[in-house]
């Protein structure tokens, strides 16, 4: 099937946009591609399974020689278990690195798996850097392992996984990377950043829908996991040994994702890759920060951490203002956006990745403009006290 041409996106066919870090705005040959039925035996659906794991490895760059790839069914949480369970041994322990709530997962999911583990905690507006990693390694030489979010999207900060993967390899130990909602649209290619293995998912920067994740993986690595895993359906060596056995899923798989992945895999590739498709989400993000800011809205983050992945915002101090509220307006207007996830403040989050443009984000600061107009907000600025917090936690 010839790729599709990259075209500006425009509205589906009535449906909102989903400002969202994913699930998101799709294109409509991607949820054509989910019309046919496929028999996950049947020599076509193993050479898209070969297709699949191919074109994922070709985002790797120079270097892809020495990794492989393996689709995990799940979503991407279940990937992530499966990297963790299946790369971490029993007698392993792991730093983790923090800032919001999907490193709190990580540990918390290590928690589960009986993995010693330590976790340095940035809170909600920072991002861990090299050197307090280096002094963490320094200090406890028990550990074996790092774990970094690429991007934290409960604040929408991307963390610095160079300095980090420097610092890792330096004091000999391994990293191990959740990109889950950056590969794709940020470089993670092996020539630059030294790791282990990545985890993401499909329904992120390729912009495919829900249904499956995906590790990529020194061969290395995987050689070395057999036996590690505690499940047998998140076993990411017995899923790798059987693939290139027998070119199928050891289970069911979700047949029409992949077909729409693929889909979404090629209109990357003519979007100009990675490079492309985070070229446009930084443009996305500029756009929609300028205008929200505009309107008296502040981001939780200084723009040196802001992602293009996801933005947060904080509420507005303004008495007539209620998110529930507000979220209902932007649905009605067309976008879904997303609640925050912080602990402290207020906070919502408007995502930047997904079948959208510049102009479609000029439409959600205008739809931005009229929600606060309709509630009576005068003034969309954020409590004195969040304003403050950022100041002192950032300094």
């Amino acid at each position: 099937m010839a790729a599709p041409e990259f075209k500006i996106p425009r509205p589906h066919l009535g449906e909102p946009y989903l400002l969202t870090p994913g699930p998101l705005t799709t294109s409509y040959v991607v949820k054509q591609a989910m019309l046919r039925d496929w028999g996950s035996w049947d020599d076509d659906f193993r050479g898209m399974t070969r297709e699949l794991r191919a074109r994922l490895l070709d985002l790797l760059g120079a270097g892809k020689e020495a990794f492989d790839c393996v689709p995990m069914q799940g979503s991407g949480t279940f990937s992530v278990e499966a990297m963790l369970g299946s790369f971490i041994p029993r007698n392993g322990k792991v730093l983790v690195l923090a800032n919001g709530a999907y490193g709190k997962r990580t540990a918390q999911t290590l928690e589960y798996l009986g993995r010693a583990h330590v976790v340095l905690d940035k809170g909600d507006y920072l991002p861990p850097r090299g050197a307090e990693v280096a002094k963490i390694l320094a200090d406890d030489p028990a550990i074996t392992h790092v774990v970094a979010i690429h991007c934290e999207t409960s604040s929408g900060i991307l963390n610095p996984v160079e300095e980090i993967s420097e610092v890792t390899y330096a004091a000999g130990r391994k990293l191990l990377i959740d990109s889950m909602s950056a590969f794709g649209a940020i470089e993670l290619k092996v020539a630059d950043i030294r790791y282990e293995a990545l985890v993401s998912s499909a329904n992120k920067c390729i912009e495919g829908v829900p249904g499956f994740g995906f590790i990529i993986a020194r061969k290395t690595e995987l050689e070395a996991a057999k036996g590690n895993s505690h499940s047998l359906s998140l076993d990411v060596h017995a899923q790798w040994a059987h693939m290139n056995k027998t070119e199928q899923w050891r289970f069911t798989p979700p047949t029409h994702v992949v077909a729409a992945f693929l889909v979404a895999l090629r209109a990357h590739e003519a979007e100009g890759g990675v490079a492309g498709r985070g070229a446009r989400y930084t443009r996305n993000r500029d756009v929609m920060v300028a205008g929200m800011r505009d309107l008296g809205f502040e981001t939780l983050l200084k723009d040196r951490w802001l992602s293009p992945i996801i933005v947060t915002f904080f509420c507005p101090s303004d008495d007539n203002f209620a998110f529930d509220r507000f979220y209902e307006l932007m649905k009605d207007k067309g976008f879904i956006i997303y609640p925050g996830k912080l602990t402290v403040v207020d906070s919502f989050r408007v995502g930047c990745i997904g079948q959208m443009d510049e102009h479609v984000m000029r439409q959600v600061v205008a739809a931005a403009k009229e929600a606060l107009a309709e509630m009576g907000v005068a003034n969309a600025a954020p409590p004195a006290r969040a304003l403050e917090e950022r100041a002192i936690l950032a300094a």
